[in-house]
């Protein structure tokens, strides 16, 4: 799969609706603080982000739920597409494992589940399913972006 493809699929997602952007957006506090208490709480904490880098992991959170919320309530999948892979560079960069994504992209549906109306979990989940099963991709993307390969 390429960037293109990549875009292409994100394009198919369907943009959450302005009731569920805004709960999302009002719970963004308390998503953020329920992941990083779950993530922190891991006994492989350390083999997903390294060692010493906690208190980036929970900028990170942070920082997620607040795109997140962004491209909620602006879909532009391009700046999806980007920005995912931007974060896959650096964090790898920083001393996170690739088994990061999947574990934290699974807790944060977890949280949904829970914290969110069963409307906006329908409406929202999407995202995170497509992040999910696109992870091998912007591995590959990310890595070709990162040697320069084409």
């Amino acid at each position: 799969m390429t960037k293109e493809t990549l875009l292409e699929s994100a394009q198919a997602l369907k943009q959450p609706s302005a009731s569920s952007a805004k709960e999302f957006e009002e719970k963004i506090e308390i998503l953020s603080a329920e992941m990083n208490r779950l993530m922190a709480s891991r006994a492989d904490l350390v083999q997903l982000i390294g060692e010493g880098n906690t208190a980036m992991m929970g900028d990170n959170h942070r920082n997620h739920a607040r795109f997140m919320s962004a491209i909620f309530q602006y879909f532009q999948p391009v700046v999806l597409v980007e920005t995912i892979l931007w974060v896959y560079r650096a964090y790898r960069a920083h001393g996170f494992h690739l088994t990061y994504w999947p574990a934290q992209l699974d807790q944060w549906v977890e949280i949904f589940k829970v914290q969110l109306s069963p409307d906006a979990f329908q409406e929202i989940s999407p995202f995170y399913r497509w992040m999910i099963i696109n992870q091998p991709a912007f591995v590959m993307e990310s890595d070709k972006q990162i040697t320069g390969d084409k």
